[in-house]
């Protein structure tokens, strides 16, 4: 898959797991990997750009004989940004397929 189309809305999916509950970096990672394609490491610099906007915010947990880890918490901030942008990519997205339904684009 083309990496373009992965960098313009993996933001979007670690803020649309965000929402649902709180997760650690790695679990992120992982769960989005069962889906798109991604390299290791890619979604920390996501994570850290979020917590600098404010949208996310941190804390560690311990975990029953690990080390503790680092939660990520949707802000306030980060709810409504999620919902605005969630918007504007679904609009995105309809326009664009609309656009390669051949269906739609005959010429004659």
């Amino acid at each position: 898959m083309n990496t373009q189309y992965k960098k313009g809305v993996l933001e979007l999916c670690v803020l649309s797991l965000l929402k649902k509950h709180d997760w650690y970096g790695y679990e992120i990672s992982e769960f989005l990997s069962n889906y798109i394609s991604i390299a290791d490491g890619t979604v920390y610099p996501i994570l850290r750009k979020l917590k600098s906007e404010g949208l996310v915010t941190t804390y560690m947990q311990e975990e029953s004989g690990g080390p503790p880890r680092k939660y990520y918490s949707l802000t306030k901030l980060g709810r409504e940004i999620y919902e605005k942008e969630k918007a504007e990519y679904l609009k995105f997205a309809q326009a664009i397929a609309t656009l390669l339904d051949d269906d739609n684009n005959d010429e004659e």
